[in-house]
Order: C-alpha cells, then structure tokens, then sequence
C-alpha cells in the first residue's frame, strides 16, 4: 500500500474517534444535564413528599397530587424539610428522618390558653373543636367549662420525629 493511502487510513480514523467522542460528549450533556443541577439555598424547588412518623404511619403525602413548592432554606417550610433538599439532583429521592427540633419543635405550654366562652359570642363550644384565632392561627378546643375554652395553638406534630420521602421534581434558579 502506498504511503498516501496509509495517511489517509490515518485521516480517516482520526476524524471517527473525533466524530465518535463528540457524540459522547454531547450524550452525556443532554442525558444528564438538567439532573446535574443541584438545589443550593435561595433556589424555587418543587418536590413530592411523603410524612410519617416513626411507626409509620402516614400523615402526609402530595405523589400524584401537586407538587410542593418552596424556597430551599427558607423559612417557607420546617427548617429539617427545608435544608434536606439542598444538594439534592432532580429526579433524586431522598429519605430523612427530622427530630422535632427540625420539625415542629417542643410543646410550648405558652401557646396553651385560655379563652373566656363570650368571645365565641353565639357560637356552640366544645371539645375536639378546631378554632381559628383572628390572627390566623389554628388551634383545637382541648376543654370547655361554664366560662373558659382550654385551646392549645400547638400544631399536632409538635414534640414527634417526623420521617420524610422527598423527591425533587425541579429546580428554578
């Protein structure tokens, strides 16, 4: 064989494994590219969940329902829930268990208060009873005598290690 056929065998090899690692290239660019991108905080996320506590019971869960929106950090959602999403890849799923301090917090007995029956005014008052105060805050009727409704605005996850299944949907930076 000649010598300039060798050198275009040559030519010809190299321009392949060129042609050949560009199209890898590119692959991984548009297979992987929207799923490198990870959540720092300050980042719009959207995710499913699904809440339990430790026994396994089920309290909350949005899979095939909307999605929950937030702002990873923020102060949007509990802080646990919140800071669990940062470094997480979209399509990851992400199981954390968050220790009340990361949840709810501790019961607070300063938000157990006592409410005299008039400020009901002609309303039917009695135990069990989720109220709403006029500030927005919801609590639950825990005990009505003949003048006084016992209503705790601690939220009924309070003091509880809540499990969580988080799966990043997507990701605006």
């Amino acid at each position: 064989m000649s010598e300039s056929k060798k050198g275009s065998n040559n030519t010809y090899y190299i321009i392949g494994a060129v042609v050949i690692i560009v199209m890898i290239a590119l692959a991984v660019y548009f297979v992987a590219g929207s799923g490198s991108q990870v959540v720092a905080a300050g980042d719009n996320v959207s995710v499913y969940y699904r809440g339990s506590f430790t026994n396994g019971t089920v309290f909350g869960d949005n899979f095939n329902s909307t999605p929950l929106n937030f702002t990873a950090g923020s102060s949007e959602v509990i802080p646990g829930f919140s800071n669990a999403v940062i470094g997480m890849r979209i399509g990851q799923t992400k199981n954390v268990s968050l220790p009340p301090n990361e949840a709810y917090g501790e019961f607070n007995k300063s938000k157990v208060i006592d409410v005299p029956i008039s400020d009901f005014g002609n309303s039917t008052v009695k135990a069990n009873t989720i109220v709403t105060s006029s500030s927005g805050e919801q609590g639950i009727i825990e005990s009505v005598n003949a003048t006084t409704a016992v209503i705790n605005l601690n939220s009924p996850l309070v003091g509880k290690t809540l499990d969580f299944e988080i799966k990043l949907l997507a990701i605006k930076k």
